[in-house]
């Protein structure tokens, strides 16, 4: 995949994963409430997604501005030429239970915002994702890692912490069908 490749197909999991997400916001109250045997309500879940997506933000914004700044003193061109675009190594971050993680407790639900909040503020999340591809459409976003350890990642570039954000809310989206189907 090349950098044009790589934001597209990036920029087309973000907008399918709102969409996936859109019909769990319409769902009665009741059964947004509804607390399984183990684990979250879909309210819960849905309120753990922003929070993370809130803390990664942080991330992906100083890593944009970090890594505009290194284009400016870079061969982004060259650099780009050499590079290798693995999202490969991200994606069991989709899946449910597939790593052991204990999330730190600011990522923990509260349940201090409204429905209406959480969906409103997932939407500005995923489109300033959007935008933040943008801004990086020239391949910039390659020039600045930060570690992630997750899954033992290490370090990875802004388009993967960016399609990280991504995988991690589809991994939320598997827990919420475990909800409807308890």
């Amino acid at each position: 995949m090349n950098i044009d490749q790589t934001i597209l197909f990036i920029d087309k999991e973000l907008t399918q994963t709102w969409g996936d997400y859109q019909g769990w916001f319409d769902l009665n109250a009741e059964v947004l409430a509804f607390k399984p045997q183990v684990g979250w309500s879909i309210e819960q879940i849905l309120e753990h997604v922003t929070l993370t997506n809130h803390f990664l933000l942080i991330i992906i914004r100083k890593g944009k501005r970090k890594a505009i700044e290194l284009s400016k003193k870079k061969d982004l061109n060259s650099l780009l030429e050499s590079y290798q675009f693995n999202l490969k190594g991200l994606e069991a971050i989709a899946e449910h239970k597939s790593f052991d993680w204990i999330r730190p407790e600011h990522m923990e639900p509260k349940g201090g915002q409204e429905l209406g909040q959480i969906k409103s503020l997932l939407d500005n999340q995923i489109q300033e994702c959007k935008e933040i591809l943008q801004e990086m459409k020239n391949g910039e976003g390659i020039l600045y890692q930060t570690t992630m350890t997750v899954n033992n990642l290490g370090k990875i570039d802004v388009y993967q912490y960016i399609y990280f954000l991504c995988q991690h809310a589809k991994r939320h989206l598997v827990q919420i069908q475990k909800v409807i189907d308890e």
